[in-house]
């Protein structure tokens, strides 16, 4: 989904490959963080984290650890590092393999929910991710004989597939007319929300989603399914990793 509108312009949102830009400083306080107008900084959401990174400015590196969400976006940097003015004129880069490893497990955690879907007809009820593992909890009853497996093999066949990922917005009432667009038990989606942002791997899962994703399924890498736990009657919690 679309966040509401802040100052600050999302440009992770139009091309997460992007890893550096200029930017120029609107909100510089100790207290609340640093607002930029323009930012690939993805702020967490959907169980992924907020990236890491820095900003550059006269011979100035200021390292950023956090993002908080608030009436905009607000950068938190690391704790003494100095802090660029209002009006100054930033560099600003997201940490390259940690952003990457996370695209990758927030397309595979897709992609698993599109498989499980699929097969056993689970929707998801919990989500959570760390750079290249994370977990799915499923509303799943039972779980058949050699279904870690069969999971498992399922992914990496649609890894292999090399199945376009595309994400792009629908007004809300596009979106819901989508089967199936939204893949957890409960909805989660704020009434509020006018533009929905979709991610849709081919042929296989249509969600909507707010975070970052890989181009293609090829681009997640072998996936392994370490553990399916029974976290209580009627859900299974999946465990995945990436090589």
């Amino acid at each position: 989904m679309t966040p509401s509108t802040t100052r600050t312009h999302r440009l992770e949102l139009d091309d997460s490959t992007l890893r550096d830009w200029q930017a120029t400083v609107l909100i510089s306080d100790p207290e609340l963080g640093i607002v930029l107008d323009r930012s690939a900084f993805y702020p967490g959401g959907g169980g992924q984290p907020p990236d890491h990174g820095v900003l550059l400015w006269g011979g100035v590196q200021t390292r950023i650890v956090d993002v908080r969400r608030g009436d905009d976006l607000y950068l938190v940097p690391a704790e003494g590092d100095p802090l660029p003015p209002v009006a100054t004129s930033v560099t600003g880069a997201v940490e390259d393999d940690r952003r990457t490893a996370l695209m990758r497990t927030h397309s595979g955690l897709h992609l698993l929910s599109g498989v499980v879907f699929r097969d056993f007809g689970a929707l998801v009820t919990g989500s959570n991710m760390d750079p290249l593992s994370g977990r799915l909890d499923f509303n799943l009853d039972q779980v058949p004989d050699g279904f870690k497996e069969a999971v498992e093999t399922a992914c990496n066949r649609e890894v292999s597939a090399d199945r376009a990922i595309e994400a792009y917005e629908l007004a809300r009432h596009e979106a819901f007319a989508i089967p199936d667009v939204i893949r957890t038990a409960t909805n989660l989606l704020p009434p509020d929300i006018e533009i929905v942002r979709i991610v849709d791997i081919k042929g296989l899962d249509v969600q909507a989603d707010g975070g970052t994703h890989v181009a293609s399924t090829r681009q997640i890498g072998a996936m392994r399914v370490l553990k399916v736990e029974n976290k209580g009657k009627g859900f299974r919690r999946i465990r995945i990793a990436l090589d």
